[in-house]
């Protein structure tokens, strides 16, 4: 048996508690097939531990987490807290746990499943060979930088600053180097370089990087050409490398490609090989409660987590082929189902995937 895991689960708010279930029901069928050992322990995170603890981020939550081998989270916010103070907003639990957990990156593959090229808004032949990874930067940037308003002559203005130096760009650039070594060894850098500074520091940091991995080729692609050809050329790109807020609307344009934001998994991982685990979707209380929202993207983090937290590279393939041979056979759920009456559940796509993954292990 394996050594025992220890993982911090943060269902969250939404269809967070709804996918998570799932994901962890996949976990569990694994330590019998696998013969994998976890530990889970639950916490509060996002819109309702600011119910329950007035705010977003409780030290109890995070103290669990920096425990952990690794963290499963589900979604985090909703309209509800929308209007609520900068420290009572959901979104500031999630920069502030990454920052807390030294997670400056953010890794987004996204591949087009061959049986659901119809539920994309792309062509077919538009998709064919799409599979990409964003690398994100995750902690710097406009998002961390100084925030303020004043008075201007044309009235109040707002400020949002953007800063990078040299070592957030390079162990960004590094690691996404590394990932492109293991697939096909081509990576494009993305920046505004002809128009930012911090571009300009960008793209000089990645030529300077560039000569220690003489087998990966590199291309430098604006922002703007690179939101153009990713829907008009996605097969073309293999790892994107970008800053923060490029990367934030990047990988969800990325998500789009296959069909349904409900099919994305990501990990955001630091230094070393641990990394917080979630889906690319947002926490939809529209269908939260309704047991219709996609578990595949949750379940798919799961499969990003056995291979770049533990190591379990068989199981985690055994997932991802598991969900392939459920989407063949034609399953779907409401957001990837051409005739909507048709679709299943939350619960039955789980229990269907778990099936599968029985079914492929006895036979292997």
């Amino acid at each position: 048996m394996a050594d025992v895991k220890k993982i911090a689960v943060i269902a969250g708010d939404g269809i967070g508690p709804e996918v998570v279930a799932e994901a962890i029901k996949v976990m569990k069928s694994t330590e019998e097939l696998f013969g994998l050992q976890f530990e889970f322990e639950h916490g509060l995170f996002g819109g309702i531990a600011i119910d329950e603890k007035g705010t977003p981020l409780p030290e109890d939550t995070l103290d669990m987490c920096q425990r952990a081998d690794a963290v499963l989270l589900g979604a985090v916010g909703g309209p509800k807290w929308d209007n609520n103070t900068k420290e009572l907003r959901p979104e500031t639990g999630l920069l502030g746990i990454r920052k807390a957990l030294g997670l400056f990156s953010n890794i987004r593959p996204a591949v087009v499943f061959d049986c659901l090229k119809e539920a994309s808004t792309l062509k077919p032949e538009v998709l064919e060979g799409t599979d990409l990874i964003v690398v994100r930067e995750l902690t710097g940037g406009i998002y961390f930088g100084e925030k303020f308003r004043r008075e201007g002559e044309q009235g109040e203005e707002a400020v949002d600053t953007c800063v990078y130096n040299v070592h957030e760009v390079e162990r960004i650039v590094r690691q996404a180097f590394d990932v492109a070594m293991k697939r096909s060894k081509r990576l494009a850098s993305v920046d505004k370089a002809n128009v930012l500074e911090t571009s300009r520091l960008w793209r000089e940091t990645v030529n300077r990087i560039a000569p220690e991995y003489p087998e990966v080729e590199l291309e430098h692609v604006l922002v703007d050409n690179c939101a153009m050809q990713l829907l008009r050329r996605p097969a073309s790109f293999d790892v994107i490398v970008t800053e923060n807020m490029f990367g934030d609307i990047l990988s969800d344009e990325a998500a789009m490609l296959t069909g349904s934001i409900g099919m994305l998994a990501s990990a955001s991982l630091g230094e070393g090989s641990y990394g917080l685990y979630e889906p690319v979707h947002g926490s939809a209380p529209d269908i939260a409660g309704q047991g219709i929202a996609n578990p595949i993207a949750t379940i798919l983090s799961v499969a990003l987590m056995y291979r770049l937290t533990f190591g379990y590279e068989e199981a985690a393939n055994a997932i991802e082929a598991a969900v392939k041979q459920v989407l063949d056979e034609g399953h779907r759920t409401s957001d990837i189902a051409a005739d909507r009456a048709q679709a299943i559940s939350t619960t039955k796509m789980g229990d269907l995937i778990v099936d599968a993954l029985t079914k492929l292990q006895v036979k292997a």
